[in-house]
């Protein structure tokens, strides 16, 4: 590694952190501003506000904005030494423009290697413990209100319930139907059904089994009550707000499969969040590359206006994602396409701009 590149990675990443500590804060400000009444009337510890909330609010933060953040600070340094003739010195000497893009991708990549380990596993913990907190002090309590659920516990195997309390953990009018070939082989039928927190088990209470058969129906009737394994738990019936921020990548990748396999909807907001794991270290890649591009050459409107054109990147840049994950949560466009269109309009933007814009 050569002088010039640790120079230029060095001032690359300094900048980078510099600016995503700036925002971080300011957004800290504000969000106590805007929360501060939440955590008075409920009575919020200042240890929990700061070790269990903002500690893990902060981090979260700082990725979100990492695309952003390194595509402006990328922008603003580079600008700034062209504006000085750095950059003409440096192409002067017989370095090429292919050459010069070589520390920006290295410190590119130690962001994305950065990113891609704070989302995959080190962020859900945290964000664990931030939604818990959100759940105690911030939103109000969660109460289940969907009548007539049904879900697949198990190939051919199907649940309903009536409507499920989930303070009691007890679900009314549960029916369990095994069903081949589109035809009803076996009903379990409940007034109620528990969940036994000792023997992570649902009791049935009141039951009775219908077996139909080709000449006569079996049925089974017992009031006592019973303890039962079914793929279904409590969990599936909390509050499901940004739940799938809690999920490492091999987590997400069950879930997705869980719901598959239940026939279930709302599997593309998970689709997205996996997808988009794995799209956003090549997005910090593309937009550092962009920034580069954008800003190497000397401006008559100064740093100002190059730093202006970056910011208006940058919007259009977050518009389009917005749209397109819009787009693919109504069921519109596949979730895949829909977190990796950004990074291939823009990173075809910037081919473009590349072989085009003078330097």
């Amino acid at each position: 590694m050569k002088i010039l590149d640790k120079y230029l990675i060095k001032r690359f990443l300094k900048t980078y952190f510099f600016a995503v500590l700036v925002i971080v804060l300011i957004i800290m400000v504000i969000d106590f501003v805007e929360k501060n009444d939440d955590f008075i009337q409920k009575k919020a510890p200042m240890r929990a506000i700061l070790l269990s909330y903002y500690a893990n609010l902060a981090p979260y933060w700082a990725n979100y904005i990492s695309p952003l953040m390194i595509f402006i600070s990328t922008v603003f340094f580079t600008a700034q030494m062209a504006a000085h003739s750095e950059i003409v010195a440096i192409l002067s000497s017989g370095t090429s423009f292919r050459r010069l893009m070589v520390p920006y991708i290295m410190g590119a990549s130690v962001i994305a290697v950065l990113s891609f380990a704070m989302v995959g596993w080190i962020l859900p913990r945290a964000n664990k413990v931030r939604l818990a907190f959100e759940s105690v002090y911030i939103n109000d309590k969660f109460y289940f209100s969907d009548r007539d659920f049904h879900t697949a516990v198990a190939p051919n195997t199907y649940a309903y319930m009536s409507s499920y309390n989930n303070e009691t953990k007890t679900g009314y009018d549960f029916t369990l139907e095994k069903i081949v070939n589109n035809k009803l082989i076996e009903k379990l039928s409940a007034k109620r059904i528990e969940w036994n927190d000792s023997t992570k088990r649902w009791k049935i209470s009141d039951y009775k089994i219908r077996t139909l058969g080709i000449m006569k129906d079996k049925m089974v009737y017992n009031i006592a009550s019973k303890d039962t394994v079914i793929n279904l738990s409590p969990s599936d019936f909390e509050s499901d707000r940004n739940v799938y921020e809690t999920f490492t990548i091999p987590e997400l990748q069950d879930k997705i499969a869980l719901i598959r396999s239940r026939g279930a909807e709302g599997i593309e907001t998970f689709q997205i969040e996996f997808y988009q794991r794995i799209a956003t270290p090549f997005a910090v890649i593309i937009l550092s590359l962009m920034g580069l591009i954008v800003s190497a050459r000397k401006a008559r409107g100064g740093v100002g206006f190059q730093i202006a054109i970056g910011f208006v990147l940058a919007f259009v840049y977050i518009l389009f994602y917005i749209m397109s994950k819009g787009i693919a949560e109504s069921g519109n466009m596949p979730p895949i396409l829909a977190v990796w269109l950004p990074n291939i309009v823009f990173g075809t933007i910037g081919t473009i701009m590349y072989f085009t814009v003078p330097r």
